[in-house]
């Protein structure tokens, strides 16, 4: 039989690692910064990086390019668009981040090849966030709440 002192200190032990587990995740998950589709300062900053940096493949009124959903001869896929009718809001704020700063390697099944650039060392972690407040403040109502939904479940 376990005794009394023996039985605490195992829980004790497990309250600890459990403790350290959890403390280290948060610690050592990527930080994406706020995100505001509100925050008109931050929205217009992000229109201006959207122009300079995103609107040649995705499109000034963020179309995506034609054909979207078609492989080219190369077998990639055309940049798809960032408006209601892309697959943009499926994803959380923190792969939309990840994929922008990083390129969409560590998000797609091996081999996976596309046209979309890193962009880390390119823009600073707040102009990517502004670019993603600038796109998200184009969606509708609607579309912003069932995507903050996704991004809530992601941070769970």
């Amino acid at each position: 039989m376990i005794s009394r002192r023996r039985l605490i200190a195992g829980l004790l032990t497990l309250a600890l690692i459990a403790g350290a587990s959890t403390g280290a995740w948060f610690w050592l998950r990527p930080h994406v910064p706020k995100i505001d589709p509100a925050d008109q300062a931050q929205v217009a900053q992000g229109r201006a990086v959207y122009a300079a940096q995103c609107a040649r493949c995705h499109g000034a009124n963020l179309e995506g390019q034609p054909n979207w959903r078609e492989r080219q001869a190369n077998g990639r896929l055309p940049a798809p668009p960032h408006d209601e009718s892309g697959h943009s809001w499926h994803h959380s704020d923190s792969v939309l981040f990840g994929i922008t700063k990083h390129g969409i390697a560590a998000y797609a099944p091996a081999g996976y090849q596309s046209d979309m650039p890193a962009f880390e060392g390119v823009l600073t972690d707040g102009e990517i966030a502004a670019v993603l407040a600038y796109i998200k403040s184009r969606w509708r109502p609607e579309v912003q709440a069932r995507q903050a939904r996704i991004d809530a479940q992601a941070q769970q």
